[in-house]
């Protein structure tokens, strides 16, 4: 077993990125050949730090910028991860080495309020580790460098500086080069050394129309940040000994210029094709060096523990179902117990009918969108290569799943006897998608005052009300229509008219502890690969194995159905028939132990500091509780409905 699930995670992680509609590019060192590409075109992306939240575009800083705006268009799911890839003025020829190139005229930093704006920047940049994040074919530039234990680690990311605090304590990139150690000093990383690896397909059949001509195709873009002071280095080698380190003293604020250059360098690589080209960037993280037998044990002892829950309960059952149907004679009728002697109340409607259904259709909803979506990754198409996929694919299916959250909030409504079809078809496509909604303008309205990148435009966001309104909401009561237009729901037993007086429960049976432990065992099997997920979205790490997650998301489901109906089964032999929300609350209480272990990531994994910065972290966290909240809470729901009308279906009741 072990072994299968290895294989099957293994092979659906990591096979296929490049498989839909990503095509390789051919470059070459003439420009006359069809087909074949002589520009290497450099993009810049947006700068991110894990001590702040707040990205900021690359002309937000005072860096070289590009002349004219070519920028290629981006995907919704990019727009609203804030990435605002822009062309660079860097010039890259195939096959051409650069040696010291003057980006563009030196920047001149006098005593005027303008300069001294655009230098505190640059030292707030560098102060709290802001890092480039560059793209040429498709592929992230990358900066290589050991780490611990003689690791290697290749980031995505490179920093626009270092700083040395007073005390001479380098921080951060300052650890890494000895030569900037002066206290209380910024080092601008202002040269870059680029090295281009490239496989020349000298015998592959894409090679062979090239016509002797040097060409190849783009397997390694890798990068060196260097500090120089270009006033000490006169013969614009940039590889001076003597030139020092551009150093920017803390008090600054005049009298400082900056020249920007840069290096090319390419190597041709045999070893590497351009299929697996980013294995290295993969293999070499830290955080995404997943330990596989870890995992994969944490994922056989949920197995066993579910099937040894399953067994026990089946088995239960078996012998009540006997029982019960043994009971034939009058006198031994008044003998019954357990959950048989609750079968005249056990489908009398819950209190607040109205938003349990209307939060059971929302969370059926996300379950459909995230079971979708996770196939469509394992399949390939929302590889780390195509950027915003996974966010774009997200949405769009989310909001053309409206039917289902329609369908299934109708039909349990209807159920409880609700005639307030009006209200409930409102609230369903209002209430939760307007709650996220809600959080989201607030905390875009934080990153517009801050001029980040992650802000979303005035008109992205009409455009993200237009498909809620327009696609969301009409399929929505499509879906309502068709749900009340269905017959109620046959429960197999009937329900008296008086209800039946709840004995008293012990400490184990009653609502709140029942709710509380419900959750621990379906975040037993999540909390692992959670740490990967955060690790994505929080410190600029690729998330890849959709394999796993995806067999996470599965094991989550089985878990959360089968301890909600383990629990539902005590509740309901201690005669307490009170499980409408309770079955929802259940499996819906792990996103309370979800929200703990972000707390928790947040103390003990990340560096951030600020206010603003705190706050659209738990903003974007209490979304993310709240939708798990709703996923979780409807699966267990779900399943306890079918295992209630499955065991009162299969009993004699007189």
């Amino acid at each position: 077993m072990l072994k299968i699930l290895a294989l099957s995670a293994l092979w659906v992680g990591i096979q296929g990125f490049y498989l839909p509609g990503l095509a390789p590019v051919t470059y070459c060192t003439s420009a006359d050949i069809a087909g074949c590409q002589n520009e290497i075109k450099l993009f810049v992306n947006r700068l991110n730090s894990e001590e702040s939240v707040i990205p900021y575009e690359y002309h937000h800083f005072d860096f070289c910028e590009a002349e004219g705006d070519h920028a290629p268009a981006e995907n919704l799911g990019q727009v609203v991860f804030g990435e605002r890839i822009r062309p660079s003025p860097y010039k890259l020829e195939f096959g051409v080495d650069k040696t010291c190139e003057v980006l563009c005229p030196a920047k001149q930093y006098t005593t005027d309020a303008e300069s001294v704006k655009k230098l505190a920047l640059l030292k707030k940049g560098m102060f709290m580790n802001y890092q480039h994040h560059w793209i040429v074919d498709n592929m992230p530039v990358t900066w290589c460098y050991q780490v611990e234990n003689q690791q290697h680690y290749c980031s995505t990311g490179f920093p626009m500086g270092c700083y040395v605090d007073k005390k001479g304590e380098p921080k951060d990139a300052c650890v890494i080069s000895h030569e900037y150690n002066t206290p209380d000093t910024y080092y601008i990383f202002n040269h870059v050394e680029i090295h281009i690896s490239y496989h020349s397909g000298k015998d592959e059949d894409w090679g062979r129309y090239l016509g002797g001509v040097l060409g190849g195709r783009i397997v390694a873009v890798k990068l060196i940040p260097k500090s120089i002071n270009h006033a000490g280095d006169p013969a614009g080698k940039c590889g001076d000994p003597n030139a020092g380190p551009m150093a920017v003293p803390a008090d600054a604020a005049g009298d400082l210029s900056i020249t920007y250059t840069y290096s090319v360098i390419y190597k041709q690589n045999q070893e590497t094709k351009w299929s697996s080209r980013w294995d290295y960037i993969l293999e070499s993280m830290p955080h995404t060096n997943i330990q596989w037998f870890s995992i994969l044990n944490s994922l056989v002892i949920v197995l066993f523990l579910s099937g040894m829950v399953a067994m026990i309960l089946l088995r239960t059952l078996h012998k009540d179902i006997a029982r019960y149907n043994q009971i034939e004679s009058g006198e031994d009728a008044q003998e019954e117990f357990g959950w048989k002697l609750v079968h005249g109340d056990v489908f009398r409607p819950p209190r607040k009918g109205m938003l349990l259904s209307v939060l059971i259709g929302s969370g059926a909803q996300l379950i459909s969108m995230a079971s979708a979506t996770l196939i469509f990754a394992c399949l390939g198409f929302l590889s780390p290569a195509n950027r915003g996929a996974l966010m774009t694919c997200a949405i769009v299916l989310y909001v053309c799943l409206g039917t289902p959250a329609g369908y299934v909030s109708s039909r349990i409504y209807k159920s409880f006897g609700g005639e307030r079809w009006k209200s409930n078809v409102i609230l369903t496509s209002m209430l939760c998608p307007g709650i996220v909604f809600a959080h989201f303008f607030v905390m875009n309205l934080v990153l517009w005052y801050y001029g980040s990148s992650a802000a979303i435009p005035f008109f992205t966001l009409v455009a993200l009300l237009a498909l809620w309104f327009g696609v969301s909401v009409p399929l929505t009561f499509v879906g309502a229509y068709f749900g009340f237009r269905k017959p109620v729901f046959e429960q197999p037993v009937r329900t008296n008219q008086i209800p039946r007086q709840i004995p008293d429960q012990s400490i184990y049976t009653q609502p709140i502890p029942g709710i509380i432990m419900g959750g621990v065992l379906p975040f037993g099997c999540i909390f692992i690969q959670l740490f990967f997920v955060l690790n994505s979205i929080w410190s600029s790490q690729i998330y890849y194995m959709y394999g796993f997650l995806f067999l996470v998301y599965i094991i989550l489901i089985i878990t959360c159905s089968e301890t909600t109906i383990l629990l539902c089964y005590f509740h309901l032999c201690a005669e307490d028939y009170h499980w409408w929300w309770r079955s929802f609350l259940t499996s819906g209480f792990t996103a309370f132990y979800l929200a703990c272990y972000c707390i928790h990531y947040f103390l003990t994994k990340l560096d951030i500091e600020g206010g603003a910065s705190t706050f659209l972290y738990f903003g974007y966290t209490s979304i993310m509780v709240f939708c798990f909240f709703l996923l979780t809470g409807t699966i267990g729901f779900f399943a306890t409905f079918w295992f209630v009308r499955k065991i009162y279906s299969v009993v004699k009741v007189d």
